[in-house]
């Protein structure tokens, strides 16, 4: 039994609850990392995972097991890691997970600048206004907006992207030009977006005397995702809180015209996030501290 694989094999495992996705992640037959797993087991002499219809979880053994191995394959790869990096360019799969628009309005057209200065590094990306289980799904980072609520793992802040409210020229010419953030409670049609994770509306938010001040409001449609969220005010259905990077295209060519330009929020902070419990690869570290250095300008790229 090759017992390191084998650590890997099981560690993968727990970490994803599958056989499939730990083979997959592994680039392993599933008949290989299973008998990896069962040379293991023969091994301890203990049974290390308990196998359900829905999911595989470790046993008490197991998990303890988990653990203790998992430091080890930590400080194994940061022993390689601290050699090879001197040595060779990061190389191998990333798999990152970002929101709808700002992969197409910030990081897509960024990327061709990090390949470039990383050609031995492929990229797996996920666009999705949804939350990914960085852990389960194989996911080495994530990009997103707002405040980081699971203390399992850690965010680094890579900048903050300046907020707009707009609507449609016709929208406005029909319904009139709202004078301050007040007004829109009275009958306007607003677009909100909804979380995709509690599915309720964000407010818009503006600074009033100096103070950012929500406005709780009932919309007129709401969307869970940030590209249709801004067609849909594009279609000319309402009013729309969006980040001026998003919006930046139908801004320019008329589509869409600001309102409310003296009472702008204040801009909203975006990080990369990556589990704590995992080694950070040469790959990652590179891309962490390319996004720190491109993101903040992108993020504020509007008119």
């Amino acid at each position: 039994m090759d017992q390191l694989m084998a650590m890997r094999a099981f560690t993968r495992v727990v970490e994803t609850g599958s056989f499939t996705r730990a083979a997959d992640s592994l680039n392993l037959p599933n008949a290989t990392l299973s008998k990896l797993v069962k040379s293991l087991e023969a091994h301890l002499g203990v049974r290390l995972l308990h196998r359900t219809t829905r999911r595989v979880v470790a046993t008490p053994e197991g998990q303890d097991y988990y653990e203790k191995a998992s430091r080890v394959l930590i400080d194994i790869e940061e022993i390689d890691t601290s050699f090879s990096a001197l040595q060779s360019r990061p190389k191998g799969y990333l798999r990152i997970d970002v929101g709808g628009s700002t992969a197409r309005e910030v990081l897509i057209p960024a990327l061709p600048d990090f390949l470039q200065r990383y050609p031995e590094i492929k990229i797996d990306l996920g666009v999705s206004d949804r939350p990914v289980d960085l852990i389960s799904g194989n996911v080495d980072c994530v990009i997103r907006g707002g405040a980081l609520n699971d203390s399992s793992l850690i965010a680094r802040h890579i900048g903050d992207a300046p907020m707009v409210t707009c609507a449609t020229p016709g929208y406005l010419k029909a319904a009139g030009v709202p004078a301050y953030p007040e007004e829109l409670r009275n009958g306007h049609k607003l677009v909100s977006y909804l979380s995709p994770l509690t599915g309720r509306a964000f407010p818009f938010r503006f600074i009033v005397e100096g103070e950012e001040r929500e406005m709780k409001t009932q919309h007129h449609i709401g969307v869970n995702e940030s590209n249709a969220h801004l067609a849909a005010a594009s279609a000319g259905m309402g009013i729309i809180q969006t980040f001026c990077y998003a919006a930046k295209e139908e801004l320019n060519n008329g589509t869409l015209v600001e309102i409310l330009q003296e009472w702008r929020p204040a801009s909203y902070p975006f990080y990369v996030v990556y589990p704590q419990n995992r080694h950070m690869t040469h790959r990652l570290r590179v891309f962490i501290d390319w996004l720190t250095e491109v993101f903040p300008a992108a993020l504020r790229s509007h008119r």
